[in-house]
């Protein structure tokens, strides 16, 4: 089992920055592919990044160049730096481990806002 809990949302101004960070608990953390979503008002739930246990990154093309996932084993964490941000990156954030389902999960933090305004 795996449990998450996310820090870091707020509010910002287009063009400015946030760092999203999810503590994790659990043995399993250095083989799961952790993740971000987000999910908008109205909107289906979207992956944002993922970074495999070994550090490989993937990303939405849409935050390609202004988002980073990194992840430290060592510290169960996983944090998503996110820089020149736009109104449309507005959503509640969800760290996400083993979408793969291959040790037990999904899991899921509880989520946390970042609004961007314009």
């Amino acid at each position: 089992q795996v449990q998450l809990v996310e820090s870091g949302g707020g509010l910002v101004q287009t063009g400015g920055s946030l760092r999203l960070s999810c503590a994790a608990s659990g043995s399993i953390f250095g083989s799961i592919v952790m993740g971000w979503y987000r999910q908008a008002p109205g909107k289906q739930r979207e992956l944002v990044a993922a970074v495999t246990p070994r550090g490989t990154p993937d990303y939405l093309d849409s935050v390609k160049g202004r988002f980073t996932i990194s992840r430290d084993n060592a510290k169960n964490t996983v944090d998503l730096q996110m820089n020149s941000l736009k109104p449309e990156d507005t959503a509640v954030y969800y760290c996400n481990g083993d979408s793969s389902r291959k040790w037990g999960g999904p899991y899921w933090g509880q989520g946390t806002q970042v609004t961007v305004s314009s």
